[in-house]
């Protein structure tokens, strides 16, 4: 059987391999998606909902003693970390740590900045096209807190990002109320940041995308990433219904990207931070209007489609291990008392793995030992965010654009 000619494929059908598809179709390529399983249905199923429109800062390694003695100890909610894991991640863990001194952290904030800012421009006519304007809510997330010195933290994270350009309301208790007035435990006042927008089903967001991919002529394709390999002046990949050819491959493989890229001699400092999720009815008339951030105890409750959805913070473990919900289990009863969540709506917590790099950058751009490779991956928390604007730089780079930003600080041999 001969095999089917295209000028892209796109490996991984998560939402940063959507946006890649979608917006290297723009370019008027012919494209295929291809993964082994349904658009969505893993890392990018699970997540807070957020288009962070306002995360200019991205997460530093902390370096107050107290902090890191804590983690030491699995004591905090806000991660927690699988010993047997420890000797895997800690290379990453390092030049993670490495990379969050000040003046090493600036790198990182200067290169997240345009694809914060580009990030919901680049979703919302997207959004528009695949009629999925029903999911997604313009209202922000809340950053509430308890006590005076988790207050005075936020506020002055609040004035940092205000330097962006970003949308910050600083609100008292009584404000706080009068927006979500169910929240209590004690809290005392909230930052509402304004400007990102919310996804209520982020895997229904998946499916939109991808039926608009389909619409438009592409080939959404069920296949295996590890049958690539390198046919004269083409890349070739096998599927069920024949094999598939084109000049140009992307990379958007998420936490097995890592693992993949090895097998074309690219050793990568990333590591994994695991996510939970659960969803639960709410008492009563009870209503969560905003996304919020629990400050004092680090998760998030959402509104979703499938009722509200607490998250947690990270897990260092490996990428396959066991689920091990334990900071989900820790954090339910605190979360109970913030805002009044009644019976579970899933039969088991959601686990997902985010890929992480050591300087907190994805890795968008060409592949320097192969002709017609590109990596777009690496986005941590950050990858429903990031994924369309990431899609944009692909494709004006392999159309041989001016790209809209120097893509210099997310280049694959940058380690």
């Amino acid at each position: 059987m001969a095999a089917r000619d295209l000028d892209v494929m796109v490996l991984g059908a998560g939402i940063v391999g959507l946006g890649v598809a979608l917006k290297v179709q723009e370019k008027g390529k012919g494209v295929a998606l291809i993964d082994r399983v349904e658009a969505g249905s893993q890392t990018s199923f699970g997540n807070a909902g957020i288009i962070e429109r306002a995360s200019f800062l991205p997460y530093a390694f902390p370096r107050d003693l107290g902090e890191l003695i804590g983690y030491a100890f699995n004591a905090r909610t806000d991660a927690h970390y699988h010993l047997s894991a420890l000797f895997t991640v800690a290379p990453w863990l390092a030049r993670y740590w490495w990379n969050s001194e000040p003046e090493r952290y600036k790198r990182a904030i200067a290169g997240a900045r345009p694809l914060i800012e580009n990030c919901l421009s680049e979703h919302e006519p997207l959004i528009a096209a695949a009629g999925a304007e029903a999911l997604m809510r313009r209202t922000g997330w809340i950053k509430a807190w308890r006590s005076e010195a988790k207050g005075r933290a936020a506020v002055a994270d609040a004035e940092k990002l205000k330097t962006f350009g970003v949308t910050a309301e600083f609100l008292d208790r009584a404000a706080l109320a009068e927006r979500e007035p169910h929240l209590g435990d004690g809290v005392i006042g909230a930052v509402h940041y304004k400007d990102p927008a919310n996804i209520s089903d982020p895997q229904g967001l998946s499916r939109a995308y991808r039926a608009l991919f389909e619409q438009r002529g592409g080939a959404h394709l069920h296949g295996d990433a590890n049958s690539l390999r390198r046919n004269g002046a083409f890349w070739m990949i096998d599927t069920p219904s024949g094999s598939v050819r084109a000049k140009d491959v992307v990379i958007a493989l998420g936490p097995w990207a890592q693992e993949f890229v090895k097998r074309f001699g690219y050793d990568l400092p990333m590591g994994v931070k695991r996510g939970y999720h659960m969803h639960y009815a709410t008492t009563g008339n009870a209503i969560l209007n905003y996304t919020v951030y629990d400050a004092d105890n680090s998760y998030v409750l959402a509104p979703m489609a499938n009722g509200v959805r607490l998250t947690t913070g990270a897990e260092f473990a490996h990428r396959d291990a066991k689920p091990t919900p334990v900071q989900l289990e820790k954090l339910e009863p605190k979360a109970r008392k913030f805002f009044p969540l009644a019976e579970r709506r899933d039969r088991e917590p959601w686990m997902g793995s985010r890929p992480c790099t050591g300087d907190m950058l994805p890795f968008i751009g060409k592949a320097p030992q192969h002709q017609g490779m590109w990596f777009a991956f690496g986005h941590a928390h950050h990858g429903l965010t990031m994924s369309a604007v990431t899609g944009r730089l692909i494709a004006e780079l392999i159309a041989g654009e001016e790209p809209f930003t120097d893509p210099t600080p997310y280049r694959v041999d940058r380690f």
